[in-house]
């Protein structure tokens, strides 16, 4: 692109996300919301306790809802735990990534009408936390335990996202089934993904085989992008389509296989979760 394309279609300072409150301020926001909707449905009153009212602070909270998610006979809830209270303790930007991929959430999801809600009951937040967690691990050398998360994870939630993927923050995952990323992928901030998407491959090569996703960018519903290639900051693919060339930033691009059909010209497709194409 031209540096006046550039100039006109780069997402500018000024159109990023605000920054998300920090884990302290989120608690009492959290606590606040559960102690009301178990004012509305008292047959929710033991669940919210666990969940939220008996903790001390937001990483407890979070560390014991995701072990009660991925816990069976194998793997009791306890030794789960430990490991995400551990995750935590020894990488605080687990922390921080989960308070701004929840502060994504209210912002992009009309269906989201407080942080309690995707706290508690989205499967894509819900995976994506895990995999921060098994994406630490796999970084401190404990791959054993991090494909063992990534399992788990990919039968409770459908969401498979290899470990040693690094996400950025404040990214959205709507719906979550039929997700799937393979190794050498990267997720850049701000990104929004819908279901059945998938960053694979194009084969059985081996090395860097899989897309770089870059900040703000939105996959829609089905979006099928294949190979060591990158989608640009900004750039939005359409639902179904299936990418196996550079997007570059900012458009917008669809169909089998895909071409570019526009640029952005609103801010970052993943904040206005617009799915529509130019007509």
């Amino acid at each position: 692109m031209s540096s006046i394309e550039r100039s006109v279609h780069e997402v500018t300072p000024a159109q990023q996300p605000m920054a998300p409150a920090t884990a302290d301020e989120l608690w009492p926001a959290l606590r606040a919301e559960a102690l009301r909707s178990q004012e509305r449905e008292a047959v929710l009153r033991d669940f919210l306790h666990l969940a939220v009212l008996r903790h001390r602070d937001f990483a407890e909270a979070l560390a014991a809802l995701l072990a009660r998610k991925l816990a069976d006979r194998s793997m009791p809830l306890e030794r789960l735990e430990d490991v995400a209270r551990l995750a935590f303790a020894e990488q605080p930007a687990i922390i921080a990534a989960a308070v701004a991929d929840l502060a994504a959430i209210r912002s992009r999801d009309p269906a989201a009408g407080s942080s309690l809600t995707p706290f508690l009951y989205y499967k894509g937040f819900h995976a994506l936390e895990w995999h921060r967690i098994g994406h630490r691990l796999w970084r401190s050398g404990r791959r054993d335990l991090a494909h063992f998360l990534q399992s788990r994870v990919s039968e409770v939630f459908a969401v498979d996202i290899h470990p040693a993927v690094p996400v950025g923050s404040g990214v959205f995952i709507d719906h979550g089934t039929g997700l799937v990323v393979g190794e050498t992928a990267v997720i850049g901030d701000d990104v929004s993904i819908l279901q059945n998407v998938t960053l694979g491959g194009t084969g059985k090569e081996r090395g860097d085989r899989h897309p770089k996703v870059r900040d703000g960018v939105l996959l829609a519903a089905g979006a099928k992008v294949l190979g060591n290639i990158e989608i640009g900051r900004g750039a939005k693919v359409g639902a179904g389509s299936v990418v196996l060339q550079d997007v570059p930033p900012c458009a917008t691009v669809a169909g089998v296989p895909a071409r570019i059909v526009g640029w952005c010209n609103d801010g970052p497709p993943a904040l206005a979760m617009d799915q529509s194409l130019p007509e």
